[in-house]
């Protein structure tokens, strides 16, 4: 999607060697982003800088270049590897200056929030120093403010990169302000979810209805976990325009992909599942053995979800499929722990203990070794059950083991949730 006209567009800047060597994962710019694009903000270009002075001051260079707004995020603490405060405090023109009402704030919170019994060190104090040229945004969250500055028409504004103090100054400062200052426009989204269709197919099916879209509408391919995302982009200065013409799109769209599709908004799989058992008044229970717990960690991902999920067997080992869930010896030794039968004596057996309406159990080799001839690596049995039916599937997955994993319960979910469809009262 090209930036138009009258779009608002930013450039997302982060600080740290930490987010360049992977030692630390950068969640800040794709929060931002999608709270900027959330308030009609075009993010068009996001860079990552290690604490170097001369590459910090480049990238602001080149992203005013580019970009109405400039948000910097990350190089603000109290040790010497900071050098965002100092570096801006040149870039703008400014001295240094202490801002009293900072100062009152990291005071109050050191006294009182952290509880500190040794006086105030003046590296602490030194957060509530800022260059005279800035305007000061308050951190409620912590010790280093924001700060926000204007050069050549640009707003600059540099936020902590804790991402808990970032968000409170995103929420409380700084969208305010940008949508005081820019006329916004309307930036609209319509995402749906497809399964069992892979995204050059998909593409083949929609490919004459992708041909006519309107130069206003953009459709984008979001892949995932053999799931394909379909998302439809548009922008203008009228809100009613910009969503009827999205609606229209949309629903010829949902048409064309049926077959595959899942859901017609932006929600992950498990989020999903939840609500259909929620809807139904049903629970669910996992028997897990190569996802480690991991199908119940993304049942659990969402408050409320103790409405519908009671509990999980991490099962292993082969004697915690045998003792605790009932899982047949002959069973295990016979046909083994990655089959057909075992999956389905872990599904039956947790629906007993757990005393729920569904119950999913898996096993399978995640690799990279433990293979055989014929059970290869990225072999897995899923099972989903209830008290009078039980389907099974089988996967051979062929990717590292952290991939095998989620691509299990992520398939495994889709699983329950036709399952659930077939078996709904509702």
């Amino acid at each position: 999607m090209g930036s138009g006209a009258n779009m608002v567009t930013a450039s997302i800047i982060t600080i740290g060697d930490e987010l360049l060597i992977g030692q630390v994962i950068d969640t800040n710019s794709a929060w931002m982003a999608q709270e900027l694009n959330k308030a009609g903000v075009w993010v068009q270009h996001r860079a990552a800088v290690g604490d170097v002075w001369d590459d910090i001051w480049q990238a602001l260079d080149e992203e005013s270049k580019r970009s109405n707004i400039i948000l910097i995020t990350g190089g603000l603490g109290p040790t010497a590897d900071d050098i965002t405060k100092p570096l801006l405090c040149e870039y703008f023109g400014g001295k240094m200056v202490m801002d009293q009402s900072t100062l009152e704030h990291v005071t109050y919170l050191f006294e009182h929030v952290f509880k500190r019994p040794m006086p105030l060190l003046d590296r602490n104090k030194k957060q509530a120093e800022v260059p005279d040229v800035c305007t000061v945004l308050k951190n409620e969250r912590g010790t280093a403010p924001g700060m926000l500055f204007e050069k050549d028409g640009k707003v600059f504004i540099s936020l902590p990169g804790v991402p808990h103090e970032m968000k409170g100054l995103m929420t409380d400062e700084v969208l305010p302000l940008l949508k005081q200052r820019f006329a916004m426009p309307h930036i609209g989204h319509r995402t749906l979810l497809t399964a069992g269709v892979g995204e050059s197919f998909l593409a083949e099916m929609i490919k004459d209805f992708e041909e006519v879209l309107p130069a206003s509408i953009k459709l984008a391919y979001l892949p995932n976990y053999g799931m394909v995302r379909l998302r439809l982009t548009a922008s203008g200065d009228s809100e009613t325009i910009v969503e009827n013409e999205l609606s229209n799109q949309f629903r010829e769209l949902k048409q064309l992909v049926k077959e595959y599709l899942v859901v017609d908004e932006d929600i992950p799989i498990n989020a999903l599942v939840g609500r259909l058992l929620k809807q139904d008044n049903k629970t669910v229970s996992t028997a897990e053995s190569c996802t480690g717990g991991y199908i119940a960690h993304l049942l659990t991902a969402f408050a409320g979800s103790s409405a519908y999920f009671k509990g999980s067997v991490v099962s292993y080992d082969n004697s915690i499929k045998k003792n605790v869930l009932h899982v047949k010896e002959e069973t295990l030794q016979t046909v083994g722990a990655v089959s057909e039968e075992t999956v389905k004596e872990m599904a039956k057996g947790v629906l007993n203990i757990m005393q729920t309406d569904y119950a999913v159990a898996v096993s399978g080799i995640m690799g990279p070794d433990g293979g055989s001839e014929d059970k290869p690596v990225g072999t897995v049995w899923v099972a989903v059950a209830n008290k009078e039916n039980t389907e099974t599937k089988k996967f051979n997955f062929r990717f590292d083991r952290q991939r095998n994993i989620e691509l299990t319960a992520i398939n495994a979910l889709n699983l329950l949730r036709l399952f659930i469809i077939q078996n709904s009262t509702t």
